[in-house]
């Protein structure tokens, strides 16, 4: 089988992306698709009326031939989440607007520039429970590949993936799980020999939804 591919330029998917990003979301009706059974409650996903700390974070989106998107993956030795991929970005600062925190952090992580980074929208924001965080993620894009290296002590890899890869209904995975002592079936995207499940999975699935309307 032929590898997929998005037949549409960067140029032109930021122009059709950033019009979706500006109508309304599919918001929670996307987030839940990829949620753990345990988080299948959108009252649980919701920030309304949260005393929580606040993160902001960057799909960024770039051309390597085709559409491609950064992913972080935190070290194997790390005690929290270790292993797990993620946007890059963090919490926010006082006085700092949430797009700028998700830039500042994409540069103390990956070496990402933000000066040519173009924000053409966010998506809904998720809260996260594990962590306390309502995190507030940002869409931009780069007219060509960034030269990125890991530049905080947590990254342990950046991942480079083709948008047309994650649309593929065969890189959607479910897997029963045991989290916490219980067993749980679990929703991923399998990229490489990484998994991408949690609230980075159902960040990206509205992301992707929003793609596919885009295209």
């Amino acid at each position: 089988m032929a590898a997929p591919s998005l037949p549409v330029s960067i140029d032109e998917l930021a122009t059709r992306l950033g019009a979706r990003l500006e109508a309304d979301l599919p918001g929670m009706d996307a987030q839940v698709q990829m949620a753990p059974r345990y988080r299948a409650r959108k009252t649980a996903m919701s920030i309304s009326d949260r005393d929580c700390r606040e993160a902001g974070v960057l799909a960024l989106l770039y051309p390597d031939d085709e559409p491609h998107l950064v992913l972080t993956v935190r070290r194997d030795d790390l005690p929290d989440h270790p292993g797990q991929v993620s946007f890059p970005g963090g919490q926010r600062e006082a006085g700092e607007a949430l797009p700028e925190t998700a830039l500042r952090e994409a540069n103390e992580e990956v070496n990402l520039s933000p000066e040519p980074v173009r924000l053409i929208g966010a998506l809904t924001p998720l809260f996260v429970p594990p962590s306390n965080f309502c995190v507030h993620p940002f869409v931009g894009t780069l007219d060509h590949r960034p030269d990125l290296r890991p530049t905080d002590r947590e990254v342990g890899a950046i991942l480079h993936v083709p948008v047309a890869h994650l649309l593929d209904p065969e890189t959607r995975v479910v897997e029963t799980w045991t989290l916490h002592g219980t067993e749980i079936d679990v929703p991923f995207y399998r990229v490489g020999d990484y998994t991408v499940w949690g609230a980075t999975a159902m960040m990206l699935s509205e992301l992707l939804a929003c793609v596919g309307d885009a295209v």
